[in-house]
């Protein structure tokens, strides 16, 4: 049984859920989506509701959402660190490095040795300084970098230094290879995929993404939206 199912709610005093995000939906619809519900069922002109740190569409994990007075705690919950495990398409690049655009580049694969792949894995761990994906959420000019991106416009973003606890390598299924981390805020997976693929002299995007912890927080005790959303109206149905 996970622990929030035996608790009960006061969204306006302040909620911390562990949502499981599904795939194709941004962090900011699940955010919308449960706000409406929780102010339609309870009948409240507004109420807070945000997020502690982005998913991108095609991941999909543990998201912490916070209510009410809550919402105060979200830049403690921002920095915690993260656990991903996640899956690498290599012998190709994309611009967005994942699976939101098509491949632009692709590489032979066949000389690549798994050990190889795994020694290489070792230099990504430790403090690294990677760049947002230009396909990314980071603020330019008032805009988000990928409002840029879809419109063929290049904007220069700025290194930034992140902290890669481990980078293990599970799984190579050619062309697939499926890998393990522990990082700090700020860092993102897939420039960590895409960077990793030029140290092997070859390219690699990411084909799969799912956050499993935020710091002591863990997807097996988080809800999928449809099971809080029943598990709410539960709890109004009891009362």
């Amino acid at each position: 049984m996970k622990a929030q199912d035996e608790h009960t709610f006061d969204f306006v005093q302040g909620e911390v859920l562990l949502i499981d995000k599904p795939l194709d939906w941004t962090s900011f619809d699940v955010v919308n989506h449960i706000r409406h519900f929780i102010r339609r069922l309870y009948k409240l002109k507004k109420i807070k509701v945000g997020h502690a740190g982005t998913l991108d569409p095609l991941a999909t994990g543990l998201l912490i959402l916070c209510t009410g007075k809550m919402t105060r705690r979200i830049d403690e919950f921002q920095g915690l660190d993260k656990v991903y495990v996640g899956s690498m398409t290599l012998g190709a690049t994309t611009p967005s490095f994942d699976m939101e655009t098509q491949p632009d580049r692709f590489f032979p694969t066949g000389h690549l040795r798994f050990e190889d792949m795994k020694e290489t894995a070792e230099g990504f761990t430790g403090e690294i300084e990677q760049f947002p994906p230009q396909y990314s959420a980071v603020k330019v000019k008032g805009k988000r970098a990928f409002e840029y991106a879809r419109k063929d416009e290049e904007v220069k973003l700025k290194a930034r230094k992140v902290r890669i606890h481990r980078f293990e390598l599970l799984n190579y299924a050619p062309p697939q290879l499926d890998f393990y981390v522990e990082c700090s805020k700020g860092a993102y997976i897939r420039s960590l995929v895409n960077d990793f693929g030029k140290a092997l002299g070859n390219g690699a995007f990411l084909s799969g993404l799912r956050r499993t912890k935020i710091g002591g927080f863990s997807v097996n005790d988080a809800f999928t939206i449809e099971g809080f959303k029943q598990k709410v109206e539960e709890q109004i149905g009891s009362c």
